[in-house]
């Protein structure tokens, strides 16, 4: 039996893994009944992970960013639309959280869209404080500000020491994306 309190997982650094582990909590909860909504922000792309967690019930997916440019590539005007559109899949996913209907949340790339002001973060940081007290709550990214880092009750940091890219090598499908 589930404990009912829920706790606060923070995936953070430069290496690969970060979303990959969230995918994987996201089966193993799925797989035990328990009901998993992923928020991805910053991504745009179809991948792989998502092909397969979509065909799984209790797993619900909420993505999109608006435009395909590299957050560091858009137009104010770009900028804009990804922060309005990442700021209402926070507040649906806020809203199935305290209506109970979740019970695992993750938030992919919530650091990364906070990071560029892309965003709400007062909003985020808000909802993570007073979460629902059963929800088990995901957030991932690099350089997590200090209240995100307060706030988890794990805190795993990704490190890279090699990756492919620094040599050239594109993401690959299947691997990457």
């Amino acid at each position: 039996m589930r404990e009912a309190r829920g706790l606060i997982h923070l995936y953070a650094g430069d290496g690969k893994g970060k979303t990959t582990a969230s995918m994987g909590l996201s089966i193993r909860a799925a797989g035990r009944g328990m009901r998993v909504v992923i928020v991805q922000f910053l991504k745009g792309q179809v991948t792989g992970e998502l092909k397969i967690l979509e065909t799984i019930p209790n797993i619900q997916v909420i993505r999109g960013k608006g435009g395909v440019a590299f957050s560091f590539s858009m137009t104010d005007e770009e900028k804009r639309q990804a922060y309005e559109i990442h700021t209402q899949h926070l507040k649906q996913a806020i809203q199935l959280a305290q209506n109970g209907e979740c019970d695992l949340l993750i938030l992919d790339e919530a650091v990364g869209a906070c990071n560029r002001k892309l965003l709400d973060e007062a909003l985020l940081r808000d909802f993570v404080e007073h979460k629902p007290e059963h929800l088990e709550l995901v957030l991932t990214g690099r350089n997590p500000p200090q209240w995100m880092q307060d706030a988890a009750d794990y805190y795993s940091e990704v490190c890279k020491r090699k990756h492919p890219y620094d040599q050239g090598i594109p993401a690959r499908v299947g691997i990457e994306r």
